[in-house]
């Protein structure tokens, strides 16, 4: 077992792995940013080095900042978190090469499943369904072409991408060469390669991920499935699991594609597998994050798996230690950002009131406190709130009770949105697809003329 680990992150996920390892009976170390310098990461790990000032690339980016922090300390293991270098092969070949370990799957693998054309390739492989699409776009003539065979619409994306960024909806000819070539400058910009690829686009898709843990043994296995389709710009709101109105036979299919692709690529440690289910209930392969994701606490609330455990013990050469566990119960997440709930502007600021919501069933996850300050240079999220209960109207109940408890004072957030998305009736049937907000906020506008 591991003596000492390097959190390489911030936030409310440094918090998470630091409570874990101290439940593990191992020490921890905090890197920080001179803007982070009062965080609560900072305050409850066993050590904390400074890395550098505000800017991400000068601090939690910075390799040898973070390789010199772990050695400085004696850590011998670097765990990444989400963001940031955590799906970053490069940097988890740098930990190795430097003698520590890496608390995450092979690079070799987080390299191959980075890779979105390869990726899907590699599914295609394991009989995963994926859908008509193209490989690397080198010419306007490559372009035509898988267009006419895919048919339109299609969308584009970055191969080297995510989040979104580069992706773009093309529905006739008419703009394909500019959006591609739009494409190419953002995922440049975004990701240091221009490569762009086609599929066949999805219209009104839900967005379901499966949860898989593999071994360094050949064991691969999943904790269910996650729901989540309500998402504004590509960027996940809330997440809730199990999926809402999958049928047995459904929900299987899934499981055994997640299952057997995590087996064929050989992957170790915690995944996410995710996939699109199109309104004929077809699911096809999107792409795997090959990390801890934020939505991870509702599958730990529905299985009692503690996935950053199972990460740090999986790192240590132990088995998987659960197979074949069923949900209990329904739990929803909600992602509370320092942002307007009108406009979605960021709000950074000092936090002068604070009220968490608490009782039976609930978990915030947060590295805020009164008197914080939520620094401008980072993400926006401020909490995760999480709840469990027997069934999912019960759980929306309790969410809603817990959004009337959440105050924060000082600073603007997407509370009174989410509050919005709980009423909304769409929602409350369980008949959200990734347009769901969209459709929202335009009701939204509408209703105010």
């Amino acid at each position: 077992m591991f003596k000492k680990v390097l959190i390489a992150n911030r936030g409310e996920i440094a918090l998470r792995i630091i409570r874990a390892l101290r439940e593990m009976q191992i020490k921890s170390v905090a890197v920080y940013s001179q803007a982070d310098a009062n965080a609560l990461h900072v305050k409850f790990a066993d050590q904390a080095v400074c890395i550098g000032p505000a800017s991400s690339t000068l601090s939690y980016l910075n390799f040898a900042a973070i390789i010199s922090a772990a050695e400085v300390t004696a850590a011998d293991a670097v765990h990444p978190g989400y963001g940031f270098l955590a799906e970053n092969a490069e940097f988890a070949e740098c930990c190795k090469r430097c003698g520590l370990n890496w608390i995450g799957p092979q690079p070799e693998v987080m390299r191959l499943m980075g890779d979105k054309i390869r990726a899907r390739a590699a599914m295609v492989k394991a009989k995963v369904p994926v859908l008509p699409g193209s490989g690397v776009l080198q010419t306007e003539a490559d372009l035509h072409e898988a267009a006419e065979r895919i048919g339109f619409p299609v969308i584009l994306k970055a191969s080297a991408g995510g989040g979104g960024r580069g992706m773009k909806i093309v529905e006739d000819k008419g703009r394909l060469v500019q959006d591609w070539g739009t494409g190419r400058a953002e995922a440049a910009a975004a990701f240091g390669n221009p490569d762009m690829y086609m599929e066949r686009y999805c219209r009104k898709p839900r967005h379901i991920e499966v949860q898989v843990v593999g071994d360094s043994h050949g064991n691969a296995t999943h904790l269910g499935e996650r729901e989540c389709s309500v998402q504004r710009r590509h960027q996940k709101i809330l997440e809730e699991a199990p999926g809402t109105g999958l049928s047995d036979e459904l929900r299987a299919s899934f499981h055994k594609a997640a299952t057997d692709a995590t087996r064929r690529i050989g992957y170790e440690g915690v995944g996410t597998m995710e996939f699109l289910l199109d309104e004929d209930d077809k699911f096809y392969f999107m792409e795997m994050n090959t990390r801890l994701q934020v939505e991870h606490p509702v599958t730990e609330m529905v299985s009692g798996v503690d996935l950053v455990r199972e990460q740090i013990n999986i790192a240590c050469g132990e088995r998987v230690s659960f197979d074949g566990l069923k949900p209990r119960g329904h739990s929803i997440e909600l992602r509370i950002n320092a942002e307007d709930s009108e406009s979605f502007a960021p709000s950074p600021g000092k936090i002068t009131g604070l009220n968490i919501p608490g009782g039976l069933g609930v978990r915030v996850d947060t590295h805020i406190y009164e008197g914080y300050v939520v620094p401008p240079h980072y993400d926006s999220l401020l909490a995760k709130l999480i709840v469990h209960d027997t069934d999912r109207d019960a759980a929306i109940r309790r969410a809603a009770r817990c959004l009337d408890e959440f105050v924060v004072e000082g600073i603007k957030t997407n509370i009174a949105f989410h509050k919005g998305i709980l009423n909304h009736p769409e929602y409350r049937a369980g008949k959200v697809d990734t347009g769901f907000v969209g459709r929202l906020l335009a009701q939204r506008a509408a209703s105010r003329g």
